[in-house]
């Protein structure tokens, strides 16, 4: 059963179930002294019309009248037309694909006009698709208990669109279509912020779909990553938060299945497909550098991410300088030192490997990889044999990385075409382009194909365990009540890459800490190299801000901070006496005030040479006045005019 206001609804699935099922709602109708009109109940129906849409079996349709009115329209040609028109697409808004921007032509008509239109081609074209598609309006399915909902995102300059899918005999339906219009600044948005908006104003509109049913967002673009990386800030904190409250998975988009899902990403061109069109289309160097072509291996219809590597080797050190360029063409420079000595091909190598292992981290499926080095390139598409045991090692290693990605291709250029990464990786001419940004170094401890050495530890449980076995494997303890206390507490965590972070409401996720390794933080803070031996309370705050937490930090600060031998031994010890404690007698601000005279004082202009001060008891907030005399009136007056609750009784007066 369900109802809407004053409007219910009785669904059974088998006609043996109806009656009984009539027969309960009739029995709370009789409870609660309930009556219904006959004249507008139906009984006994396969379908019928509810709040304006068309029920039955199949799902649900839009009302056929609605949709009439729509095909019958003429050409608008008054202001009240065009209003018209919108509004009857507005509420069919639920059956169209990208509503808004079929829509954009009539709404920029309307702009700034208030009586005569000027009825455009783009408004014509607009105007006959809109009928063509209103005459095949899609059939909504409708969700059952247990279903995974699938959503595709749609951005385009003027608005965002969602369509909500549900899977049935290996089709895909429709059932709901969600779009807004970009409004100020969400215009400007960055076009991964203007998907993950889209993403917020779909479970906004569709929050019993969200709350009900596991939702999969398919999309090419690193949505999970911008919203739960741990550096995330502003907005996208906000958004979030939440979105964490659903049960939301992102996978990437697989071939579609069903038209009306053709109909709706058929209309979405991504502005980082064209880029990596434009990347792919370039001209190829020429042939005389013994190039194989591995453009084939690209997808010019997904998201292309660009890599130029350069190593560099001589008599002051080695480095290796990377430029990666993402789809919306967002550059990031990246600087390598290392602190070990490795030949010109070896630290071309490591730049090839660092760029790899960065593309890796911002989720890059696809990167075209541009190197001036012929020995690297040519030995990555197996022209060249290594023959060497380093470079052997390092091919491997370079192979194992690039099979991480869906699609790769590595081309040699000439150094003229690599200068920004060459001058990150020789720190000369960095700032060539004369913008005065700053460039971060890393460096690099040991060669990359040098085996990480493995110790064995001891590993204790912990408070994240269960939370983790719940995250990622769904187990929980066999106590009812830990079970539902666990699963209570890890609404507030998430796991990234394998690590346990906790949600925050005005901070990006904390990464969670055992103890050991939260003792270790608070060591490095209070007395490390940039310590000042704290105080707890400041010192937790610090560990917090730090991006920190494990949930007995406050109190493991305290004990720190007691058991510091410096902190002991040189810390100001408080020389006042202790004092008991003072209560509030005001219960609330201005409800209690305390009124004194002062004076008299050095003569000032007017003679005045008193004055009355009042202060309020619960926030010491206080109001003065001066005076020549001390009388009654004067008294008065200071009262109905500077204190607040004085004033608001004198106004309530009759």
């Amino acid at each position: 059963m369900e109802v809407y206001v004053d409007d219910m609804l009785v669904k059974s699935r088998t006609a043996d179930q109806h009656i009984p099922n009539l027969s309960a709602m009739f029995t709370i109708l009789k409870q609660y002294k309930m009556r219904l009109n006959p004249t507008k109940c139906a009984f006994g129906v396969a379908s019928g019309k509810f709040l304006g849409f068309m029920i039955s079996q199949r799902g649900i349709e839009a009302n056929p009248e609605k949709i009439q009115a729509i095909l019958d329209m003429t050409i608008p040609k008054t202001v009240k037309d065009i209003q018209s028109l919108t509004g009857r697409v507005a509420a069919l808004t639920r059956f169209i694909s990208k509503a808004t921007d079929r829509c954009a032509p009539f709404f920029k008509t309307l702009k700034g006009t208030k009586r005569n239109i000027t009825w455009t081609a783009e408004c014509e074209t607009a105007f006959s698709e809109l009928k063509e598609y209103m005459g095949r309006a899609p059939l909504l399915s409708t969700s059952e208990h247990g279903d995974i909902l699938v959503i595709y995102l749609s951005v385009s300059a003027l608005a965002v669109s969602s369509v909500l899918i549900r899977s049935k005999d290996n089709a895909e339906h429709p059932v709901h279509y969600v779009s807004k219009a970009l409004q100020d600044a969400e215009v400007r948005y960055p076009d991964i912020e203007k998907l993950a908006f889209t993403l917020v104003v779909s479970a906004r509109r569709l929050r019993p779909y969200f709350q009900a049913h596991t939702i999969h967002v398919l999309t090419n673009q690193p949505l999970r990553q911008v919203l739960q990386k741990p550096e995330t800030s502003g907005r996208l904190v906000k958004w979030a938060i939440e979105l964490g409250e659903f049960d939301i998975h992102y996978k990437p988009r697989p071939a579609m299945r069903g038209q009306a899902v053709a109909d709706f990403l058929s209309e979405f061109t991504e502005p980082q497909a064209s880029a990596a069109t434009q990347l792919i289309t370039e001209p190829n160097p020429s042939p005389s550098q013994g190039q194989t072509p591995t453009e084939n291996t690209l997808d010019l219809t997904q998201p292309l991410w660009t890599l130029f590597v350069d190593g560099s080797s001589n008599a002051q050190g080695c480095g290796a300088g990377l430029v990666l360029v993402s789809p919306d063409k967002v550059t990031l420079e990246y600087a390598l030192r290392f602190n070990f000595q490795a030949s010109n091909n070896e630290a071309e190598y490591e730049a090839l490997l660092a760029g790899l292992r960065l593309a890796k981290e911002m989720d890059a499926r696809q990167i075209q990889i541009f190197s001036d080095s012929q020995l690297v390139v040519h030995q990555v598409n197996q022209d060249f044999t290594a023959k060497d045991a380093s470079m052997t090692a390092y091919l491997q290693h370079a192979r194992h990385l690039l099979a991480t990605f869906h699609a790769h291709a590595i081309r040699q250029v000439p150094r003229s075409e690599n200068s920004h990464a060459d001058a990150l990786a020789r720190l000369a001419s960095a700032l060539e382009q004369g913008t005065g940004r700053h460039i971060h170094i890393e460096f690099l401890a040991q060669p990359s194909t040098q085996a990480p050495l493995i110790c064995t530890i001891d590993h204790s449980p912990t408070w994240m365990d269960p939370i983790l076995q719940f995250l990622q494997n769904q187990t929980l303890p066999a106590d009812p009540a830990e079970a539902r206390r666990v699963r209570h507490r890890s609404a507030r965590y998430l796991v990234i890459n394998g690590s346990l972070y906790k949600r925050g409401f005005s901070l990006p996720y904390l990464r969670c800490l055992t103890p050991e390794e939260g003792h270790y933080v608070l060591r490095e803070i209070h007395e490390g190299i940039c310590g000042n031996h704290s105080g707890a309370r400041s010192l937790a705050h610090k560990a917090i801000r730090q991006g920190y937490f494990w949930p007995s930090l406050h109190t493991d600060a305290q004990t720190f901070t007691q058991k510091c031998d410096k902190c002991q031994r040189f810390a100001n010890i408080p020389q006042l006496p202790a004092e008991p404690l003072t209560a509030m007698v005001s219960p609330w601000p201005f409800a209690q005030w305390g009124l004194d005279l002062i004076g008299p004082m050095l003569e000032g202009k007017g003679q005045v040479k008193y004055a009355v001060v009042a202060v309020d008891y619960f926030t010491k907030w206080a109001e003065a006045e001066a005076l020549a005399t001390i009388t009654a009136a004067r008294i008065e007056s200071f009262v109905w005019q500077n204190i607040p609750i004085l004033n608001l009784m004198a106004r309530s007066k009759p």
